[in-house]
């Protein structure tokens, strides 16, 4: 397994009136992140909020292009960016001890924290098509030039892994440092990972390491 410390490029935060960073997306222009009781856009180049969305966000954030999916409690809210709505919910894999949410080949991938799965699910059902057994707490997941990647926290460990979709087993490690962990992930297309802190209240950007 190839094995390295993250190269961590900038720090966002903490923000006013946000306690803790939850799930993190991206949409091409602005990183969403979750905060408890709604998503902020942020401007990833001034590193101001920019919008508030007043949804219970407490996990993963996903955005398929179109709308944002929000873990809430033991479900997935499907929002619509332009009103702000929760426009249709479904059942979350986890049962309330869901992670991380990316979304991949027309498909949700939801972190199971304790259960140390991925679980691809059907967007319009939650229903579970394949799940991927992890051998760490999975935090943020996302997917990036066909890559699957997750955050883990355990303590006071946290890296980001690439794993094997298929086998579950890890192929590659960024070691955060000591104290500094991944509560949320998201790959921006190119060589960035934002990466949410937790209750540091911050988002850190780490480098993604090119694929040999």
């Amino acid at each position: 397994m190839k094995q390295s410390h993250a190269d961590i490029i900038r720090e966002y935060g903490p923000f006013p009136g946000v306690d803790a960073v939850h799930g993190v997306s991206f949409d091409g222009r602005h990183v969403w992140f979750a905060s408890g009781d709604r998503i902020n856009a942020m401007d990833p180049d001034t590193g101001e909020i920019i919008r508030s969305i007043n949804v219970a966000a407490h996990a993963g954030t996903a955005f398929d292009g179109t709308y944002l999916y929000q873990i809430a409690e033991n479900r997935i809210q499907k929002i619509d960016l332009n009103s702000g709505r929760v426009i249709s919910t479904i059942p979350a894999p986890g049962h309330g001890g869901d992670s991380g949410l990316a979304w991949a080949e027309g498909t949700l991938w939801v972190g199971h924290d304790r259960g140390r799965k991925i679980h691809q699910i059907d967007p319009e059902t939650g229903k579970v098509l394949r799940t991927i057994e992890s051998k760490r707490l999975v935090t943020g997941v996302t997917w990036v030039d066909g890559e699957l990647w997750h955050g883990t926290w355990e303590g006071n460990e946290s890296d980001v892994r690439r794993i094997d979709p298929q086998t579950g087993e890890a192929e590659e490690q960024i070691e955060m440092p000591a104290g500094t962990g991944v509560s949320g992930l998201e790959a921006d297309g190119d060589d960035r990972f934002f990466c949410g802190g937790g209750s540091s209240g911050k988002i850190r950007v780490v480098r993604r390491p090119k694929s040999a």
